[in-house]
């Protein structure tokens, strides 16, 4: 197996490190701001932000690892442990998604992979809810979720343009 292949298979030690930092930004932007959603116990947060960020600026991969991870840690760390596991593999998808979509990079593709990311979140998110708390509850949370997915939009495309201009190495998709 030539070099060029066995790189592409696993992580590189800048990926690794890349993804160890944006696991702790992801886990720290969710923690900043938590707006208490009610019926379900969830929260309004701006992790996403971080999740759609990575994915778009990072890759698919680093997107989808740090975006699940961090927010799991943050779950943990803010009191929601028992949701951790959702979180885990919900936001893990979303950034897998969202990266695998923007793979162009093109403001128009970032923005149908935030979309598509954030679709997985809401779906994600609904159907661990309903099994947890019913219909009603679970439908009261989707406002609230796509609150988070805007702003998470709004915030991550103009900081990967910044990013990509600033340090045009580090792009990844």
């Amino acid at each position: 197996m030539n070099e060029k292949k066995s790189k592409k298979k696993g992580m590189n030690t800048r990926d690794v490190a890349l993804c160890g930092v944006m696991i702790a930004v992801t886990a720290a932007m969710t923690l900043l701001v938590r707006i208490p959603v009610a019926p379900t116990r969830g929260y309004l947060n701006l992790g996403d932000a971080m999740v759609f960020f990575s994915a778009l600026s990072l890759g698919s991969k680093i997107g989808g690892i740090s975006g699940g991870v961090g927010s799991a840690i943050a779950d943990i760390l803010g009191g929601y442990a028992y949701f951790a596991p959702i979180t885990l593999v919900v936001k893990g998808v979303e950034g897998l998604v969202a990266g695998l979509v923007a793979k162009k990079g093109t403001f128009i593709v970032m923005l149908a992979g935030t979309i598509a990311g954030g679709a997985v979140m809401i779906g994600g998110y609904f159907i661990a809810e309903t099994l947890m708390y019913g219909v009603g509850p679970a439908l009261v949370e989707i406002p609230a979720n796509i609150i988070q997915i805007v702003g998470g939009l709004v915030i991550a495309i103009p900081l990967t343009y910044a990013v990509r201009k600033a340090y045009p190495r580090i792009r990844k998709v």
